[in-house]
């Protein structure tokens, strides 16, 4: 079958040929019919060797979704058939947290070696790919596969972020959103159809404002020197009740620290800077905000975003691709050109 790996340091991703695999008992093979690229690719792909600890050669790929092509021993024969996502942050299933469904928060996949598809393990960017247990499947019904892929993170990930704040989100209150990539622009509906705030969304380039405004945010303004100055006028001075920072570059947290109003949240999402800083204290950020940085999302997270999608609440502007051009999608990721999230349709 065909994959796309990442096979030395350093290098970009390929397309090979490899064995199909067969499910072991407990697992699910399933048949991909989408699989959504993301920033973290890049990330990975880029951490000097010394770091780097995924394992060689790394299929790519932590945004599926496809149809239960067989199941392991052990596993309900019934699931064959069923089009599905695939839940990202594999945990054990056993301690606190994945008993609460906060398996993104897992107390023990570290010290058991579980890692998530695409992160360590075989991931989704292939023809077949290997779910280690059936309760990391979610059913997403008729919804198109390239909207399911891509909402497993790029919609979980910001749906997690913003649902914590909602109760700042009255009517009259006001929500920032830094960068309007892959993540971003789902934020941004997810902060209208869930939410009485207004949404100020800034980005670097004129092309990024205009697919928020076409998302629904109320301000689409230029990240540049004069940026703080128009949050305040548009907030009357009183700053943001939420930031959420899906770039994580250290501007863009210096940036969107002036930005928040008293009491206010500032949420880091993104990782562009690979290891930014906030500064904290008195006298540093206003009184009694709150500064989190979440990863990914729960379990029952993910059945939430699938439902708003299948209710037409919200939508993914994607750019699809064949797997044989996935080299191609990840050199447009690399160089920034993306117009919302890549997904390749299998």
């Amino acid at each position: 079958m065909k994959a796309v790996q990442y096979r030395a340091i350093g290098s970009r991703p390929e397309v090979v040929e490899i064995d199909r695999p067969d499910p072991a008992p407990g697992e699910v093979l399933l048949k991909v019919t989408a699989s959504g690229l993301c920033h973290s690719d890049v990330f990975v792909m880029e951490m000097p060797e010394e770091a780097y600890t995924y394992g060689l050669p790394l299929t790519l790929g932590h945004e599926g979704a496809g149809v239960v092509e067989a199941v392991g021993e052990g596993v309900d024969p019934d699931l064959v058939g069923t089009s599905v996502a695939v839940y990202g942050p594999w945990g054990c299933g056993t301690c606190y947290r994945c008993a609460a469904g906060e398996e993104n928060y897992c107390e023990r996949a570290t010290e058991l070696g579980i890692a998530p598809p695409g992160l360590g393990s075989p991931g989704s960017m292939a023809e077949y790919m290997i779910v280690d247990s059936p309760r990391h499947l979610v059913p997403i019904g008729d919804l198109d596969p390239v909207q399911a892929a891509a909402l497993t993170d790029a919609g979980l990930t910001p749906y997690h972020a913003i649902k914590p704040a909602l109760p700042r989100l009255v009517p009259g209150s006001t929500a920032v959103v830094l960068g309007v990539g892959g993540l971003g622009h789902l934020g941004i509906q997810m902060i209208k159809e869930l939410s009485g705030a207004q949404v100020v969304a800034l980005d670097v380039t004129e092309d990024k404002l205009q697919l928020a405004r076409d998302v629904g945010a109320d301000h689409a303004i230029m990240s540049d020197d004069d940026a703080v100055q128009k949050v305040s006028e548009l907030t009357g001075g009183r700053g943001a009740d939420l930031v959420v920072d899906f770039a994580g570059a250290q501007a863009t947290i210096d940036l969107g620290q002036q930005m928040l109003g008293v009491g206010g949240r500032f949420t880091l999402v993104g990782i562009a800077g690979g290891g930014p800083a906030a500064k904290v204290g008195f006298f540093q950020v206003p009184f009694e905000s709150e500064f989190v940085v979440p990863y990914w999302g729960y379990r029952d997270e993910l059945f939430e975003v699938l439902r708003l999608a299948r209710q037409g609440r919200l939508t993914v502007h994607t750019e699809e691709f064949a797997i044989d051009d996935a080299p191609a999608a990840y050199d447009k990721l690399w160089d920034g050109t993306l117009r919302g999230r890549a997904v390749v349709r299998l």
